[in-house]
Order: structure tokens, then C-alpha cells, then sequence
């Protein structure tokens, strides 16, 4: 990069850190803080909490930074561009947009909540495949009341090797609720560091530039709200899902079944954690049978042996942490939740009103199931379709993965923004096309948005939520004015080949 492109990646580097402080200090305020907040009562701090609009304003401006930041710093890894940002400039600006959301209130969602929760009720040697909070910890423990209503009685959805990371944390941490959030932070970023270290380098397999899969994956905004800020622990899955594809592949160039083996027992950790990850094999099997020759044979061959390596690890994994196979019966616990984010629901409500409407009675419970149902049947058929594309060798194999999990998680019964990341993150080592480029950053930057900060509704106090946007949309507006003498060349054609931001 010449003299000028460094100040502009320094200009945007710097906006995208400003976006970051902004979140951290309006997280205290605006964030889905614990019932009994520590912040209550203390000077200066805890002002944030009884100004929820400002604080709201405050997040939104950062995410506007932030998400601005993002979709100008793509200009610089833009394939085709003559001179790409270094691996050491998209590392240090990782860090630099990372480490203060690391300090901040969770935001998004409360599921971290629940992690706490189902997490003390291992810890006490109870089951949470069993009990759900309110029966195992009481309604009134600490740790119950800052699990959402819907979640108290339910049991936990999540592999046995997360809850086994989540009784440790308890073993640590108690009913503390600040130190066990960080603790549980600290799980994810170590996730998010398993995700940097796999992406380039699954990145330069399949022929994409390693800095433009760490700008979409890594540091996509989608990944520093929902995986850092929010503490879903689908970064640790996904980490160890992209760490056991590549030493995997160590295998194939030549032939090497230990690394292969190795390779599928960290999938099969990832999946212990949240089971989408499991798809990961079923690719894996097809790049290892094409290795051996192609034929069907081979597939079946490996089938097996990775049929087989699934079976051990999972039984290894659920004995050796003595939680057992009750994770089975708890994987349609989040289709409780009726959102219309699911497609398959959507069209179940959508079925039943019409019934409604016809005269037909009403039936929303049955419909909701049937397209549920048909829902899941249509990901198998992609998914299995997906599998034989790869074998034959027409599409890529991590192409696959992620068009193949993107179906499992939209068709399936529950469809959360962060899910969209299991799709994005494989997609970005193998996919350099400008059609996908354009597609993922623009559905990155528009989720990323419009989820408020809070992770609840907003009943009652609707006029909240328009009140901080406003406001976040004025503040932006003024900051870019102020900063335009420096943001505005940057804004210009450059004719080293990057074209516009």
C-alpha cells in the first residue's frame, strides 16, 4: 500500500474503533444488563442505565460506525485490487475494533443468561437436560431472574462439551453474574481466535485472498455484535469446526489419516456444542473420497469411517462429561419460540390465517408443524443434493458446506440473525465471486442494524426505540460532516484500481 492508502486505512481504522468505544459505553445503558445490576447507584456509571433513549442513540451511532468502518475497509481487500491490505493491518485492526466491546454489557440477546443459568445447575451436579432453571435453581435464584420467561422452564439445547465448559465456569465464578458473563466471553473469544487462525489458511486452499475471508468472517459486524458482544457460544462451535477442516486437509496432500482423524475429532467437538457443525464431515468425507479415487466405493468407504469417528467421539464426549445422551431430546427446545423470522413458521402462520380467513377453523399449531416438517425435509434433500455436487467435483466443497448449513438453519424452525454467520464464515474461504461479495456484505450490514441492543421487546415503550435511532442517525450524520475534509477523498474513485467504497 502506498503513503495515501495508509492514511485512508488509518482514517477507517480509527472510525471503526470510535464506533467500538461508543458501543462499550453505551452498552451500560443500552445493553441487556443482569436483573440486579451492579451499575445501580454508581456516580456517573450507573446514569446510563435511567437514560435508556440516549444510551440506545450512543449504541446505535457506534453500530453505524462500525458497520460504515466495515463496508469501507472491504474497498481494500476487494478482489482484483492491485495492492491488498497486509495479514498484520487486518489482524491489528481486528484488535483494535475488538478489545473494548470485550468490556462491554451483553447486547443483542440474554442467551448468556441462560449459559449461566443451565451452567450452576451442572455445576450442582443436576441435570440440565432435566430441569430448567426455574425447577432446578429456584424462581427467585440470581441466576433464574435474568433468564428470559420463555427460557426458565426449559432445559438446556446445548452439547454436553459446552455445559461441561459451563460447569467449570460455575465451579469459578458462582452465582456471580458479572464474572461468569466474562468468563463465558472469554470461551467465545477464544472461538473467535480458533475462527482467525482457520480462515486464511483454509482461505489460500481454496484460491481466496486470506485477508478478504478475515474482513467478511472475522470481521464482520455480525461476528463482533453476536459472537463477542453477545456471547453466543456459536463462535466456539464454529471455531472448532473451521480448526478441524484444516488439519483435515493437512491430510489430503498426500493422504495422511491422522491428520484426517484429528481433523474430524475437533468437528465432532464443535459439534458437542451446538450440532450444525456436524456437516462438516459429510464434506469432509467427499474431499477425502475424491482423494482416493472418486468412486462410490470410496464415498461409502468413508462414510463409514467418519460415521464411525462421529459415533466414538460423541459417546467419549457424552460419558467422559457424564452428562450423557439427554442433549437428543432437548435439540427442539428453541421450537417453542413461534418467530416469523423462520421461514417455514412464517408459512405456517401464513397457512393458518388464511384458514382463518376461508372459515376453515383454526388450525395455526398443525400448520406451523407441517411446514416446519417440510421445511426440514427440503434442507436434507439440499444438503444430500449439496454433498453430490461437491463429489462429483462441481462445486467446491467448503461451497457446499456453507450453502448446505445456510439451508439447515433458514428452514429450520428457528431462525436467529447470528445464524446467518454458519453460512457466511465457511462461504468466505471459497467463494471470491462479486455477486456473493456483494450479497453477504449488504445482508451483513442490514442485519447487523436493525437488531435493537437490548435483546427484548419494546411493549409499552415503543416510542424508545425511534427516539434512539433518530438521534443515532443526526449524530452520525454530524460526525461524518465534521470529519468529511478527510473521509471525503477517500469517498473518490482511486485509480490504483479500488474503486469506490
Amino acid at each position: 500500500m502506498n503513503g495515501r492508502e495508509r492514511r485512508q486505512l488509518d482514517i477507517v481504522r480509527r472510525w471503526g474503533t470510535i464506533g467500538a468505544l461508543l458501543l462499550t459505553v453505551g452498552s451500560l445503558g443500552g445493553g441487556a444488563a443482569p436483573i440486579y445490576s451492579p451499575l445501580y447507584g454508581v456516580p456517573v456509571l450507573g446514569l446510563f442505565s435511567r437514560m435508556p433513549s440516549v444510551a440506545m442513540g450512543v449504541v446505535w451511532t457506534g453500530i453505524f460506525m462500525i458497520v460504515s468502518a466495515w463496508l469501507a475497509l472491504g474497498r481494500f481487500v476487494k478482489p482484483g485490487r492491485p495492492r491488498l491490505i497486509s495479514r498484520g493491518q487486518m489482524d491489528r485492526t481486528l484488535l483494535m475494533w475488538t478489545v473494548p466491546l470485550v468490556f462491554c454489557v451483553p447486547m443483542f440477546s440474554r442467551d448468556v443468561y441462560s449459559y449461566l443459568a443451565q451452567s450452576e445447575i451442572a455445576a450442582r451436579g443436576l441435570d440440565p437436560y432435566e430441569l430448567g432453571p426455574a425447577n432446578a435453581l429456584g424462581v427467585d435464584h440470581v441466576l433464574t431472574r435474568g433468564v428470559p420467561n420463555i427460557w426458565r422452564e426449559t432445559p438446556a439445547p446445548y452439547g454436553p462439551l459446552f455445559l461441561a465448559f459451563g460447569r467449570l465456569t460455575a465451579m469459578l465464578t458462582g452465582d456471580h453474574v458479572v464474572s461468569g458473563v466474562f468468563v463465558h466471553r472469554l470461551l467465545v473469544l477464544v472461538g473467535l481466535g480458533m475462527i482467525v487462525w482457520a480462515l486464511p489458511r483454509l482461505a489460500a486452499r481454496f484460491g481466496v485472498p486470506p485477508v478478504g475471508a478475515l474482513w467478511l468472517g472475522a470481521l464482520n459486524p455480525l461476528v463482533l455484535f453476536h459472537i463477542v458482544i453477545g456471547v453466543h457460544n456459536d463462535g466456539l462451535a464454529l471455531g472448532l469446526m473451521l480448526v478441524g477442516l484444516e488439519l483435515a486437509m493437512r491430510g489430503l496432500e498426500p493422504l495422511r489419516w491422522t491428520w484426517i482423524s484429528l481433523g474430524a475429532v475437533v468437528i465432532v467437538c464443535g459439534a458437542m456444542v451446538k450440532i450444525p457443525a456436524m456437516a462438516a464431515l459429510g464434506f469432509l468425507g467427499v474431499m477425502v473420497a475424491r482423494k482416493l479415487g472418486g468412486q462410490f466405493k470410496h464415498l461409502a468407504l468413508v462414510a463409514g469411517i467418519m460415521a464411525g469417528i462421529a459415533a466414538v467421539g460423541v459417546v467419549v464426549i457424552c460419558l467422559g462429561t457424564g452428562f450423557g445422551f439427554g442433549w437428543v431430546e432437548t435439540l427442539n427446545v428453541a421450537s417453542t419460540v413461534k418467530s416469523w423470522m423462520s421461514p417455514p413458521t412464517a408459512l405456517g402462520f401464513l397457512g393458518a390465517g388464511t384458514g382463518i380467513l376461508l372459515g376453515l377453523g383454526n388450525h395455526t399449531e398443525a400448520m406451523i408443524s407441517l411446514t416446519r416438517l417440510l421445511g426440514q425435509a427440503v434442507s436434507v434433500v439440499i444438503t444430500v443434493g449439496l454433498l453430490w455436487r461437491s463429489f462429483k467435483g462441481r462445486i467446491k466443497a467448503m461451497n457446499g458446506l456453507g450453502a448446505a448449513l445456510g439451508a439447515i438453519l433458514v428452514l429450520g424452525p428457528v431462525l436467529q440473525p447470528w445464524y446467518v454467520l454458519w453460512a457466511a464464515i465457511p462461504l468466505a474461504t471459497a467463494v471470491v465471486g462479486p455477486k456473493f461479495r456483494m450479497f453477504a456484505m449488504v445482508t451483513s450490514a442490514i442485519i447487523a442494524i436493525i437488531l435493537p441492543p437490548t435483546g427484548s421487546a419494546f411493549d409499552g415503550r415503543a416510542y424508545t426505540v425511534p427516539q434512539a435511532v433518530a438521534g443515532a442517525v443526526i449524530t452520525f450524520a454530524i460526525c461524518v460532516l465534521i470529519a468529511r475534509k478527510r473521509v471525503g477523498p477517500f469517498l473518490k474513485s482511486d485509480p490504483a484500481g479500488g474503486g469506490h467504497v
